[in-house]
């Protein structure tokens, strides 16, 4: 059974921000890298638990071709994305996200 997910608010900037970055570079790369995000989402709603954990229950999704984390935590029917994190940006930024 797959979980819902809901998305905090910067997480959602970040995620729009990184597309609109992408779209700047290469007309067509800000909807590959969303669809890419996408995917992965959804196959973390079927497989919540295959990311490896960073910090207390806090799990880091990599993405293929793009240089970001999905950051998430996962409860009994809820998957929550805290941010879309770039890999070059310092190290634990969301703490504060719930």
């Amino acid at each position: 059974m797959s979980k819902s997910v809901s998305t905090h608010e910067l997480a959602e900037f970040e995620l729009n921000h990184a597309a609109d970055y992408y779209e700047s570079r290469e007309p067509g790369l800000g909807p590959t890298f969303i669809r890419t995000v996408q995917q992965a989402v959804h196959q973390l709603t079927q497989y919540p638990e295959s990311a490896p954990i960073v910090r207390a229950n806090v799990r880091r999704k990599v993405l293929t071709r793009f240089p970001y984390n999905i950051i998430y935590t996962v409860d009994s029917d809820t998957i929550r994305i805290l941010a879309i994190a770039p890999q070059r940006r310092r190290p634990l930024y969301w703490r504060g996200r719930k």
